[in-house]
């Protein structure tokens, strides 16, 4: 495979931005298997976009020819008071976590916080020199990343978040990181300091949250945005409705997406639309839509902008829109659903 077809795998959808694209191109011409790494906090059952999306886009690496890790943080996971910080249930997950990853990403490696940290000489003396180039005023504006506001009531224990999460990237040697957009300022941040440390920064790789089921919600201007507002509905367990589990049968699958926000004939923000995008094309090559020949029979698409573009124009029904949304989703869980069948009481 040559350095274009590797390229191209990592620019694939779901990713959103690469940083910089011209610095990926050069390490893969220049190193034969780079260093990948996604870290993930250890905050329950999985989901179409934890698990599924985030696996996509590992697979992607991976058929690049990149040595991929995923990063259990457990320590992060403590810090966060997810799991209500209780130790044994963050051990279960972790394991229940990398079995998932290590199922749906063959080839994976699986490292926790707590092994980095036993086994990296010098991890804390490191945390302290990179706490140095931190002022308190930007630890604050990253604790974003941990899912929270500035105005949250929170312990000493959470501004050491932010300086950990960018350790990790030294202490796994790392020549790309890759997480969802809503880890984006923790790699700027890592961008900015590695050089003042003599550190290489690393190529940043973010891709795409895919976003719950419901309506979503308009959001006023962070630093970063470029609109007028942002649309925020990231799928989420804590909403059940809002998402589809790893875990979820095809009744359940079916159930979901047939109660989903999909307003006719508008694309913007349609979440079923975008199971079509990001899910349904990224492992098919066709996306078939089943209709009666009265109205107008079945239909078979080779691109997701087809199937936009018939929906946009009142085409296609939102009910069978999600019908074909709700067979190509299942394809794609069943697999894992099989996989941990009778296992999920694991997990309380």
């Amino acid at each position: 495979m040559d350095v274009e077809e590797r390229v191209a795998l990592v620019m694939r959808e779901p990713t959103e931005e690469v940083i910089t694209e011209g610095e990926l191109r050069a390490l893969l011409e220049t190193k034969s298997r780079p260093r990948h790494y996604i870290g993930l906090e250890i905050s329950g059952i999985l989901h179409l976009g934890s698990l599924i999306l985030t696996g996509f886009k590992i697979n992607d690496f991976i058929k690049a020819g990149i040595d991929c890790t995923v990063f259990l943080a457990d320590w992060h996971t403590y810090i966060n008071d997810k799991l209500g910080g209780d130790w044994d249930r963050i051990r279960k997950v972790s394991q229940y976590y990398a079995d998932a990853f290590q199922f749906f990403c063959p080839g994976v490696n699986v490292v926790t916080g707590s092994d980095l940290y036993e086994k990296t000489p010098g991890y804390w003396e490191n945390f302290v020199r990179f706490s140095k180039h931190m002022t308190l005023a930007r630890t604050m504006r990253s604790l974003t990343i941990m899912g929270r506001k500035e105005t949250d009531n929170m312990d000493l224990g959470q501004l050491l978040y932010p300086p950990m999460q960018s350790v990790d990237i030294k202490a796994l040697d790392l020549d790309i990181v890759h997480s969802g957009m809503d880890q984006r300022k923790i790699h700027m941040l890592v961008r900015e300091i590695f050089p003042k440390m003599g550190w290489k920064p690393p190529v940043c790789v973010h891709h795409h949250l895919l976003p719950g089921l419901t309506e979503p919600v308009k959001l006023g201007l962070d630093e970063n945005a470029t609109e007028d507002a942002k649309v925020s509905s990231k799928m989420s367990k804590s909403k059940p409705a809002s998402g589809i589990l790893i875990h979820d049968d095809e009744k359940a699958i079916r159930e979901k997406i047939a109660k989903a926000f999909c307003p006719v004939g508008v694309a913007e923000g349609n979440p079923v639309l975008e199971l079509v995008r990001y899910v349904a094309f990224h492992e098919f090559s066709e996306f078939t839509v089943e209709r009666p020949a009265k109205y107008g029979g079945s239909t078979t698409y080779g691109g997701y902008k087809e199937v936009e573009s018939d929906f946009v124009a009142k085409k296609i029904h939102p009910m069978d829109l999600k019908n074909a949304a709700a067979t190509y989703v299942n394809r794609i869980i069943e697999p894992v659903y099989k996989h941990f069948k009778g296992r999920e009481p694991a997990l309380n």
